[in-house]
């Protein structure tokens, strides 16, 4: 399938029309509202969200990522890969992960990193055909109800 890839700023009208339904599946607690203050905010702190299109200008497929400093080098971490349920398996996701690969090495990076719900059990078997290994924990502690709980 051939697919053309075009960053979305927060600004255009394809943040809330294309990206925006395919995150909120995956982060239904955030809410239009909370999407839209969040990609503003994220985006402010580097975070670019890459849209899949096919040539009818369907949004199949949704990454958010962005370059981090840190003490293991620099990382091209991903925050959120989604693909549009009627387009997994077609290797929509492939290609839009091959993009991040090159995105990735481009920027200077030394490795890819994201974080995987442990239930997510589909996205392993995703992230370790692409040769993904699990290199770590990730543990965090809730502060506050999740963001659409907060005032």
């Amino acid at each position: 399938m051939e697919l053309s890839f075009v960053d979305v700023g927060p600004d255009g009208p394809a943040l809330l029309r294309d990206v925006a339904p395919l995150l909120l599946a995956l982060r239904p607690a955030l809410g239009t509202d909370g999407f839209a203050a969040f990609a503003a905010e994220a985006h402010a702190q580097g975070l670019v969200f890459t849209a899949a299109y096919d040539g009818r200008g369907r949004c199949l497929a949704v990454a958010a990522h962005r370059v981090l400093a840190t003490s293991r080098g620099r990382l091209f971490f991903v925050d959120d890969l989604v693909t549009a349920p009627s387009a997994r398996s077609a290797g929509v996701g492939g290609q839009l992960f091959a993009v991040l690969r090159e995105r990735a090495a481009a920027a200077g990076c030394v490795r890819i990193e994201l974080d995987s719900g442990t239930a997510n059990h589909g996205a392993h078997r995703f992230y370790h055909a692409h040769r993904m290994a699990v290199t770590a924990l990730h543990f965090g502690l809730q502060l506050q109800g999740p963001p659409r709980d907060r005032p």
